[in-house]
Order: C-alpha cells, then sequence, then structure tokens
C-alpha cells in the first residue's frame, strides 16, 4: 500500500533572491490541489500525514564555512522523517514522499540505512554531485544530495548518526542529467550507471529498467526531481534546463521502476512559478500514471534487529 507523506521543505535550497523563501515548501498542498491524493486515495492508498521542516533562514551573511544552509533544521528534518518513514516501511507500507527540496533524500537514506541498506535511484535534471572534493561552493543541500547520499560531504550531512553511506556507490544509479553537467566524469566513475536524459530518451524503457534493477539490486529507493522533465512540459523549478524528457518518456519508465522500489519522493516543484496551477496538474499525472504501483513487488529491507 502507498503511503503519502507531505515534507514541505525548502531547507536544502538557495533563496531565489535576498532575504526571499524558495517556493518548493508549497507542493505538496499544491499537488492535493490537482487532485493527486484524491486520485491515489480513490486507488487504495493512504494518507500517513506531513512532517513539517524548520524555518527557512537565508544564512547566507552568517553562517560560517563548512556548513550548509539551515543546517540544523534540515538535519532534524531529516531524521524526523526518516523515524516517519522507517515505521512506515515496517508496517509493510511503500512510502511516497511530496516534497519540497532534493534534501529529502538525506531522510531517505537515513531510514533504508538503519534497516540494511537499498540501492538508489536517482532521476533527476542534474546530477546533483557538489561536495566538499569537488567544490569550495558547497551551501545547498538540494544540488548536493546524490553525493551527500553515496557519502561525499560533510560529516553532518553525510555522516548523520554514523550511518555513512546511506546508499552503497556501487547500487546507485543516476538518469536524466543534460550533456553539459560539469559533474557528469566524477559520477560516472563513483556510482554504478550513469544515464542522461538523452540516452534515456532513446533506450527502450523496459531494456533502461532491466539495466538499473541488474545495478540497484531487488530493493531500491526512488528519487525523482521534476526538473527532469524539459522545460517546455515543466518550467516550474528553479533550475529548468533544455534537454530534459517527456511526460510521457518519464512516465514509461517509472512504470517499470516502481513496483521493485520500496518508497519514492517526488521533490523540487514550485508552485510559485505555477500560478494557475497547470504544472501542478502535470507533476500530478506523472505521479499517478508512473507511480501508481509503487512497491507491489519490493523486497523491503528488514528492520533493526
Amino acid at each position: 500500500m502507498i503511503a503519502l507523506v507531505s515534507a514541505p521543505s525548502n531547507l536544502g535550497l538557495r533563496p531565489p533572491e535576498r532575504g526571499a523563501v524558495p517556493g518548493t515548501h508549497k507542493a505538496p498542498e499544491a499537488l492535493r490541489e490537482a487532485g493527486l491524493f484524491d486520485d491515489l486515495l480513490r486507488a487504495g492508498a493512504r494518507d500517513a500525514g506531513v512532517v513539517l521542516p524548520g524555518r527557512y533562514v537565508d544564512d547566507d551573511p552568517v553562517r560560517p564555512p563548512g556548513h550548509v544552509r539551515n543546517e540544523r533544521a534540515l538535519v532534524e528534518h531529516a531524521r524526523r522523517l526518516a523515524d516517519r518513514l522507517a515505521v512506515l516501511l515496517d508496517g509493510g507500507a511503500a512510502p511516497l514522499v511530496l516534497g519540497g527540496d532534493c534534501s529529502l533524500l538525506i531522510a531517505a537514506g537515513l531510514a533504508v540505512a538503519g534497516r540494511g541498506g537499498a540501492g538508489l535511484v536517482h532521476i533527476d535534471g542534474h546530477t546533483d554531485f557538489r561536495h566538499p572534493g569537488n567544490s569550495d561552493e558547497c551551501a545547498s543541500v538540494a544540488g548536493e544530495d546524490l553525493a551527500a547520499a553515496i557519502g561525499l560531504h560533510w560529516d553532518a550531512i553525510a555522516d548523520i548518526d554514523g550511518l555513512r553511506p546511506y546508499f552503497a556507490p556501487e547500487r546507485a544509479v543516476h538518469i536524466g542529467h543534460r550533456h553539459d553537467d560539469e559533474a557528469v566524469d566524477e559520477v560516472t566513475e563513483r556510482i554504478g550507471l550513469v544515464v542522461s536524459a538523452a540516452d534515456a530518451a532513446a533506450e527502450d524503457p523496459a531494456r533502461l529498467a532491466e539495466r538499473v534493477r541488474e545495478v540497484a539490486g531487488p530493493a531500491y529507493w526512488l528519487q525523482i526531481d521534476v526538473d527532469v522533465l524539459d522545460p517546455q512540459v515543466m518550467p516550474a523549478v528553479d533550475s529548468p534546463d533544455p534537454g530534459g524528457l517527456r511526460v510521457e518518456e518519464l512516465v514509461a519508465v517509472l512504470e517499470r521502476l516502481a513496483p521493485d522500489a520500496v518508497g519514492a519522493s517526488v521533490t523540487v516543484f514550485d508552485p510559485d512559478l505555477d500560478p494557475d496551477g497547470r504544472y501542478a496538474r502535470t507533476v500530478a499525472d506523472v505521479v499517478v500514471r508512473g507511480l501508481g504501483r509503487l512497491g507491489t513487488a519490493a523486497i523491503v529491507p528488514p528492520g533493526p534487529a
């Protein structure tokens, strides 16, 4: 059974302008208004509530070196969300986390790492692989989540509760970056499988899903950042880049990956960039069609002894 969890966090994003707040915290309720919850509840899902984040603060002027923005609030939220996900997994549900920004991947990593581990399928328009080893500009975990998830970040982010790495690098897959992604060579060396948006669009979806499962294994977490979609169909994100997937291409891949996933998170939709709600309806359509069978064939890792 799918368990819907709202996680309206924007803590991992840079401010859109000095003193402003990113709009991704509005996404779960915008998706509810677009009919996403009603559609999945009618299909047998249940509403598993909300895990609220702490206050977003534009802390650039005072944040010391070696720390990401909103670090304390982000880590606290990751722990609380991970606890909610662990309870759902223990109860046999497949959590579907509706964010929020993609720093929520840290919570998913904590939840599965504490249960013996799982693979990771990271579907994103960017590799999100900035880390202290390749950049002097680390600050926003939403652009660093894949690196942090496999252990390549400061301890405060990548080794919460001593669980580094949250996902084994050899069981991690990334799909969806554009051809000019600066980190693609490094991420290709570091993780099990990397597929660009162009290559994913050109490959048979069943064959791509087969290759993903060969790397990620029989149990994995699905992280879907909606900026993997081309901005012609999904401009309501903080970093829209041309060359992304079309809706039907993304749905075709998700339909084949969702059954073997223990859970999923959907992130980075920004309702502030969607004044008439049309793009919320696009996201809702992708989720309902692509993730409707989430977890139906998954081998869920056992809980802690």
